[in-house]
């Protein structure tokens, strides 16, 4: 992902699930554009996450803990264009 939303939420009690499916909303309201990648901080993914949708959900260490970027996988663009 070349590009993306960066998304705060540090509030302890609602789930990765939940911030991601919020930000996702936030994201299509916004960008017209269904997001498919959100990378967190792998301290974040202490539990199992399961997202509404097809948002793959990617450990990224320079990512600060309670942030998240969301977008678009530039990977699937490229391989769907070939």
């Amino acid at each position: 992902m070349q590009a993306g939303m960066m998304w705060f939420d540090n509030d302890k009690s609602t789930s990765l699930a939940a911030k991601v499916t919020k930000a996702a909303a936030y994201y299509r309201k916004k960008y017209g554009r269904t997001p498919d990648l959100c990378m967190v901080n792998p301290k974040m993914l202490d539990e199992k996450v399961k997202i509404e949708g097809n948002i793959t959900i990617r450990p990224y260490q320079p990512i600060v803990t309670g942030h998240l970027w969301i977008g678009i996988d530039d990977s699937r663009v490229m391989k769907k264009k070939i």
